[in-house]
């Protein structure tokens, strides 16, 4: 009973957080349309070659698939600048996402805004959901709801008030305690296992954020060495303190993989309690410790990779043309991505002491799982026990 509510309550939330504002809806396209459009004619006679680069406008004839002016068919302009990772050549038959106003009952202004991807990538989400639940069952769907919670609590939440500039450290950390929450509560349920997992791995984090705020300072870094970061300061938002910003970051990237070791300790000690509920305090303690070094070695290169895969090219591009590694290191945005990762892998290590001493205090103090109630503080009756199991 107690998780089915966990669970209501979480989908609930989901249900309000899609349905408030953010207050920055159509900031920049006000009075837009945004629709499915076909290729039918392409006109490249205004592209200009240089190299592997191209620039110039092509125009496109397109036929709207979807919206209020459905079947219609309208000119589209495609500008290039010149970027290969911007710009993109269309051709005939190709299916576009097509921006455009209206003007006196006609189609005015009408843009490309990028091959129409929508259709796949929600293939892609709902195959990816049928899988879930075939693999984890109940549990995994119980995952996917934490996903679409923490999603739309990034993008209506974080995001919003980021952009407002209210307190960015403070406002990650809230919100990361609300996503450590929806995940250890929604997993391992309103439990013992689930305060320990939450305790466990937001003390990790609370780390890391000390850490990236200690060690920014030396590292002299001005929090513009993030992608699109500079343009907000000329996209109307001026006012943003984009260094804080960048050190919320730091702890909000690595709590994904916090929440899976300190999940990964409090099951394991959950399991040993529940086989040997005569355990003593030192004897969780040193299973969770056990737990925890076996899955540490494994997290952090997880986080390495994870943050360098992303760049590759750029790390060809420094070994291309000859630079020294002492230069390399030293270049700003590099020394940005080696905080990230040490101040997370900090933040990873340190949860395996938090979670497993947590989690020996938390079960050596009674035989049972749930959380002991003010109302019912015996955590073994058979009633909590049937509860748990619902």
């Amino acid at each position: 009973m107690k998780n089915n509510l966990v669970i209501i309550l979480f989908v609930t939330l989901c249900v309000i957080l899609c349905t408030i504002p953010t207050g920055f809806e159509g900031s920049k396209s006000k009075d837009s349309y945004l629709v499915k459009a076909k290729v039918l004619s392409v006109d490249n006679s205004d592209l200009r070659q240089n190299l592997i680069v191209r620039t110039g406008v092509q125009d496109l004839t397109v036929e709207m698939l979807d919206g209020p002016h459905k079947g219609t068919r309208t000119r589209v302009v495609n500008p290039l600048s010149g970027k290969l990772e911007f710009d993109e050549i269309y051709k005939i038959d190709d299916f576009l996402l097509v921006e455009y106003k209206i003007h006196n009952n006609h189609i005015h202004l009408a843009y490309t805004r990028g091959y129409y991807r929508l259709t796949h990538e929600l293939v892609l989400i709902v195959f990816f959901c049928v899988f879930l639940f075939a693999v984890a069952g109940f549990t995994g769907l119980k995952a996917f709801l934490s996903f679409v919670f923490s999603a739309l609590t990034i993008w209506k939440v974080l995001i919003p008030l980021f952009l407002k500039d209210i307190g960015p450290i403070p406002v990650a950390l809230g919100v990361v305690a609300i996503l450590t929450a929806s995940v250890s509560f929604l997993i391992g349920g309103l439990t013992r296992k689930g305060m320990t997992a939450f305790l466990g791995s937001f003390a990790g984090l609370i780390l890391a954020c000390i850490l990236a705020k200690l060690f920014s300072f030396g590292f002299h870094l001005h929090g513009a060495v993030k992608p699109y970061a500079e343009m907000l300061l000329y996209a109307g938002f001026p006012h943003l303190d984009l260094m804080q910003i960048f050190i919320a970051g730091i702890f909000l990237a690595c709590s994904g993989a916090v929440m899976d070791l300190a999940m990964d300790i409090a099951a394991s000690i959950d399991e040993v309690k529940n086989k040997k509920p005569d355990i003593q305090f030192w004897e969780l303690f040193s299973s969770g410790m056990a737990v925890g070094r076996s899955v540490v070695g494994t997290m952090t290169t997880t986080l390495l990779l994870a943050y360098s895969g992303g760049y590759t090219a750029l790390l060809m591009n420094f070994m291309g043309e000859g630079l020294k590694l002492k230069q390399i290191l030293n270049i700003n945005f590099v020394a940005s991505e080696i905080l990230n990762i040490f101040v997370g892998s900090f933040g990873v290590v340190a949860v395996a002491p938090f979670t497993a001493i947590i989690g020996a205090v938390m079960y050596s103090s009674g035989h049972g799982n749930d959380i002991p109630s003010p109302i019912n503080g015996n955590p073994d009756s058979k009633e909590d026990k049937k509860a748990d199991s619902d």
